[in-house]
């Protein structure tokens, strides 16, 4: 009987994740001899040292990232109205639809939800997509007797004269430029850039968004990584790990900083991950974390542990299928690797089937 000898491939020398060229190319240099009939005398014992099942499992590669935790970038209020500050809020606190962001000689400045910035007296007559949002907030912080829809008329002014009123204000009807301030949703104030006192005029605060999201500058060569509603992992400082999803994917590149020879690092663009479950972030504001988003996924595939791979001599990979005491060398097709297993097909090759592998 003729003994084939066989090159293995150690599993130790495989780095998870990489595709299976790279994979074998980085074991090449560590391999180790099955077999043979004259490593002792008189033994002609061509068993693995260990051996293993063929599984059928789902095999997902993943990309880490690093990313920050945080409230995202900070915007700025910036008062219109003249007059004197007469009061703040604190930093760090939050402040929802309909309640002031701050007080201009003892009047609020409402905070409602929207993009679209007041630019213009709302008067009975106006009309457009600015009274359409004006009015949504209106009857969001429980005000009735008007249509929703793009015009101010008397319905909408005699909602508004409601609203002065229990504000504390004169019912002009009216709604002044500088006295509402627009937001996507409620905000959480990061800093105070003006103090009670001073003139209603310029920077007052900066503020974020109140739900910490994670974001990742992205190399632009990963861009297939990602796209809205992808799930991703974030790994916490001290090793936690919380779920999180992709809700937004910038579509402008950004040059990374030049390195000290004035060589470009590249690009990347810009990724947010929503958390849904705030509280498993604990009381982090801002941190550095690592993000994990699904590189690769083969569902329910045959898999063995990388190592159990042979370099055949004539090329291609093989698996030493151990029957009882017989062996025998069955060529098999690689596809995924991932987690330190690989995806295997072959004739034979079944879940169960015995495989050697190095102990």
């Amino acid at each position: 009987m003729t003994v084939r000898r066989h090159k293995r491939i150690r599993s130790s020398a495989v780095v998870m994740g990489s595709v299976a060229v790279a994979v074998v190319a980085a074991a090449a240099t560590a391999v180790v001899v099955f077999g043979g009939t004259h490593d002792e005398p008189g033994r002609h014992d061509d068993r693995p040292p260990a051996t293993t099942e063929v599984t059928r499992m789902t095999l997902t590669e993943t990309e880490t990232v690093d990313g920050t935790l945080g409230y995202g970038d900070p915007s700025t209020v910036t008062a219109r109205t003249g007059g004197t500050i007469t009061w703040l809020p604190a930093e760090g606190g939050t402040v929802a639809r309909g309640k002031p962001l701050y007080r201009a000689d003892e009047h609020p400045v409402v905070l409602l939800y929207g993009g679209l910035p007041l630019y213009r007296k709302l008067v009975p007559g106006v009309s457009g997509d600015d009274v359409r949002q004006f009015e949504q907030n209106l009857a969001a912080v429980g005000y009735k007797g008007f249509a929703v829809d793009r015009d101010y008329n008397a319905d909408t002014e005699a909602a508004v004269k409601r609203w002065q009123s229990d504000l504390g204000l004169t019912g002009t009807g009216q709604v002044d430029v500088g006295w509402v301030a627009y937001a996507p949703g409620a905000v959480r104030i990061t800093e105070l850039k003006a103090h009670v006192g001073d003139a209603a005029t310029g920077p007052v605060l900066t503020y974020t968004g109140t739900t910490r999201t994670v974001a990742v500058a992205l190399d632009v060569g990963k861009q297939q990584l990602v796209r809205v509603g992808v799930d991703a992992t974030v790994t916490l400082p001290g090793g936690k790990t919380v779920a999180g999803k992709v809700t937004d994917v910038g579509t402008v590149a950004h040059a990374k900083p030049t390195t000290g020879t004035g060589n470009s690092n590249g690009s990347t663009i810009d990724v947010t991950v929503s958390i849904a479950d705030q509280a498993a972030l604990g009381t982090l504001d801002r941190a550095p974390v690592q993000v994990d988003f699904v590189a690769d996924q083969h569902k329910d595939v045959l898999t063995v542990p990388v190592g159990a791979l042979l370099a055949l001599a004539e090329g291609g990979y093989g698996l030493q299928v151990v029957d009882g005491a017989t062996t025998r060398i069955v060529p098999v097709r690689v596809g995924l690797f991932a987690g330190g297993r690989v995806e295997v097909s072959g004739e034979g090759i079944v879940v169960g089937t015995v495989v050697g592998v190095p102990k």
